[in-house]
């Protein structure tokens, strides 16, 4: 699926699933918006600059909140988003949350029981490295319930997003689409680094075995559930520059559409100064 590489345009813009489109039909080798690597990456050091003016906006107005999801498939480079995008924010006003396999006590619950209790609050970005999606992914795949368990998820996902959206959490949800070669590469860097090795799950195998299943898996949730209010952009990330590129942009033009205000002071400030008295 062809894409304009008009970097006048805004990243999120062109890396926002339009209707219809399927998302895994993107290329993941692509990297529209970016005239080259080093344009790139001489570009997100001043989006850091921009995404730490921002936070701050956002943290010192204190009423409103941004959860980015990020999902892929393994290897695709969900960690590595988090060290080198969100790096730039103050982490005392970042919430991180990586969501392995649910425990016996939220497997008692609503699915979405584990995920509402990570939420971030107000002022805060939050940032979930896999997600509720897995839901409606590797419990369909693996088949871990039956189908007409998962598939009324999809409503349910788009219906309490939006209603995290009507209370002030604004949503930003980003597939990294990573080939089949390049996530090969990966893990054959893995293998060859003996400081890798803990990084190495050998699940990871099996579930390329898979990557059918999980591309249409992929396909169909993202079609159901990308609303106006919740999108999906799609980012290539066989290129971790450009897909650390995209994602600081798709934050930065969000939060500059949410416009965060400092609040109102009603300081006085003269006499504030005088009773810190005159320099030692």
């Amino acid at each position: 699926m062809g894409r304009s590489a008009d970097v006048r345009a805004p990243v999120s813009d062109l890396l926002r699933l339009p209707d219809g489109a399927v998302a895994t039909q993107v290329d993941p080798r692509g990297t529209p918006g970016a005239e080259d690597r080093a344009t790139a990456e001489a570009q997100l050091a001043e989006v850091a600059g921009r995404l730490e003016d921002l936070q701050q906006r956002l943290r010192a107005e204190g009423t409103r909140s941004l959860l980015l999801v990020l999902q892929g498939m393994d290897t695709s480079g969900k960690g590595g988003t988090v060290r080198h995008v969100m790096s730039a924010m103050n982490p005392a006003w970042v919430d991180v949350t990586a969501f392995g396999p649910p425990t016996e006590e939220e497997l008692a619950h609503h699915f979405l029981w584990r995920i509402g209790r990570r939420l971030p609050g107000p002022g805060h970005i939050g940032v979930f490295d896999r997600s509720h999606y897995e839901d409606v992914l590797i419990v369909r795949v693996r088949e871990l319930v039956p189908e007409h368990v998962w598939r009324p998820r999809y409503d349910e996902i788009a219906a309490w997003e939006g209603g995290l959206v009507t209370t002030g959490t604004t949503i930003v949800k980003c597939l990294l689409h990573i080939s089949p070669g390049e996530q090969r590469a990966r893990l054959l860097a893995r293998l060859d680094d003996p400081t890798k090795h803990w990084k190495f799950d050998e699940a990871d195998i099996e579930e390329r075995a898979r990557w059918a299943e999980y591309m249409a898996a992929y396909d169909e949730a993202i079609a159901r559930t990308s609303t106006e209010d919740a999108p999906w952009y799609v980012v290539p990330a066989d290129r971790k520059w450009h897909r650390n590129w995209a994602i600081a942009h798709i934050l930065a033009e969000t939060l500059e559409a949410m416009d965060p205000r400092y609040p109102p002071s009603d300081l006085d400030v003269p006499a504030l100064r005088a009773r810190l008295g005159p320099p030692n």
